[in-house]
């Protein structure tokens, strides 16, 4: 039988006016992958951060026992010191330093009269780095390595202070399905290691693979643990959301019209190398009350479509026509966009998407201000009255309008960059990942919104990396890669198959 390196006894935690996490128990054995899955706002994020010492003792009520002894971590150092290690979803890496600083950061590799010894310091990582298979020179900068491997500097990182219980939230949110693969097949390496690891993520396949527990929590309680042999995704997401989803996506019976929006040899260049043509004489078009998908593996384009479309705010020497209700439009500033009625809806809704030290309110209206104008100035209570309704009507969990939006879950920030298209009244909504990073009931949300949008009679284009979803969801599909259109499907024609042999089709050279 596995003894436990981690017993979590009753843990509650309460902010002001909301209960995070109530009585919550949660048994790790040594050695073991132990995932920790539930809707956002649950509190899982909260647990891990009681665990790590974030929030301190003193703060929270229960006991943590950590190899069978009762701890009490004052900060981050303290559980940091015992051998717990978490990585956020927000990576905490200095893109100005090199890999091998940020691995020893407060770490330092010291030599002879306190100083730093550059050579041991770069050394020591490079053989940290091989541990993780990564392979880049230690003198690297963060800002010139992606997102894959900066996951990678962080397990190094927490490998450099001999990790026992390492934590990871979210680890493959924001990664492509071959470093999400390569993520993965390391934590099962670190695992023969004999290190320890709690994945939260919402990503079920990828659960099933790696975790030999999932516990799953539910605002604030732990719902139950379930043993790798118990697994199923039907389980998971009842435990989740507290009631059975029979289908993943709300039933969709479409009204198409008439044709709203069409684009003709499209062209963008990449915004550095403008000898490097990233969107590639795309044509495509959207009918009134119809979602079309775009499907495409990461860099095929995708988004750099729907941003040089927008305003063009993304890409040099843009080309082609925009066509709406058969009349040609521009489209050259956001504001042009805006006035014409095309709204984008970015992947990145933390950085393009949301201010995130603004309130629900000024979020939900930032795109729309003119509507709210009075005399040169905006109609406070109008707009207070707005984001209000919207709050109602898309279920935003928060309890006024006046919270900072990055106090939210992300299934409530993106319902709130949703509800700032909306109220911005487009005919066309660009959705570039919109249920990225969110759980299955959250998502569910979204379909319906996006159905409800659809059923409006306005046009939806949805870009999405989950071919599920946009089989799902979609009454056609595009399919892009290497900036062109390689594909044109009606959903009845459209399968995995298919649409992956035209996402991954080479231009003729």
């Amino acid at each position: 039988m596995t003894t436990n390196i981690l017993e979590m006894r009753s843990i509650t935690k309460t902010f002001p006016g909301v209960k995070a996490l109530s009585e919550v128990t949660l048994d790790v054995g040594r050695g073991e992958v132990h995932a920790i899955c539930g809707e956002n706002g649950a509190g899982k994020s909260t647990l891990m951060k009681v665990l790590s010492g974030v929030y301190p003792h003193g703060t929270y009520e229960g006991d943590i026992v950590f190899e069978d002894e009762v701890v009490e971590f004052k900060d981050i150092r303290d559980s940091e010191a015992k051998g717990i290690v978490i990585i956020h979803q927000e990576l905490a890496l200095s893109p100005y330093l090199s890999i091998a600083e940020n691995i020893f950061l407060n770490n330092e590799q010291k030599g002879g009269f306190g100083l730093i010894d550059w050579d041991k310091t770069n050394h020591e990582a490079a053989k940290l780095l091989a541990r993780v298979g990564l392979r880049e020179n230690p003198t690297t900068k963060i800002m010139d390595i992606g997102v894959g491997k900066q996951q990678l500097v962080e397990i190094a990182k927490a490998l450099s202070k001999r990790v026992k219980l390492l934590i990871l939230d979210e680890p493959t949110a924001a990664l492509n399905d071959e470093d999400s693969d390569h993520l993965l097949d390391l934590i099962l390496h670190l695992k023969g290691q004999g290190i320890t690891s709690i994945i939260i993520s919402h990503k079920l396949n990828e659960i099933k693979k790696v975790s030999d527990a999932v516990t799953v929590i539910r605002d604030g309680k732990a719902i139950e643990t379930i043993a790798k042999t118990d697994v199923t995704e039907e389980r998971i997401i009842k435990d989740m959301v507290g009631r059975d989803l029979e289908h993943r996506y709300p039933d969709h019976t479409p009204n198409i019209g008439e044709e709203i929006l069409r684009v003709e040899d499209w062209t963008a260049y990449h915004p550095q190398d403008t000898s490097r043509i990233v969107v590639d004489h795309v044509n495509l078009n959207v009918r009134a009350g119809e979602i079309v998908g775009i499907a495409g593996l990461m860099g095929a384009g995708r988004t750099e479509f729907a941003m040089s479309l927008f305003g063009q705010s993304y890409g040099s020497k843009i080309s082609g026509r925009v066509l709406k209700h058969g009349i040609e439009i521009k489209t050259r500033t956001v504001s042009e966009a805006i006035d014409n009625g095309i709204a984008y809806a970015t992947e990145d809704r933390k950085t393009y998407g949301l201010n995130l030290i603004e309130d629900i309110k000024r979020n939900i209206s930032m795109a729309s201000l003119k509507k709210l104008e009075r005399r040169g100035l905006v109609h406070d209570n109008e707009e207070f009255k707005v984001a209000n309704e919207f709050r109602k009507s898309m279920n935003i969990k928060a309890p006024s309008v006046l919270v900072k939006t990055g106090k939210l879950s992300g299934g409530n920030q993106q319902k709130v960059v949703l509800s700032k298209w909306i109220y911005a009244d487009p005919d066309v909504l660009i959705l570039d990942e919109p249920t990225r990073g969110i759980d299955v009931g959250a998502k569910y949300e979204i379909y319906t919104i996006i159905n409800k949008l659809a059923a409006q009679g306005k046009g939806v284009i949805v870009i999405s990396s989950e071919l599920p979803e946009l089989l799902g969801i979609s009454d056609r599909i595009y399919t892009i890669s290497e900036g062109r259109i390689t594909g044109e499907f009606p959903i009845k024609e459209a399968t995995p198959e298919t649409l992956i042999k035209h996402m991954t089709m080479e231009k003729a050279r």
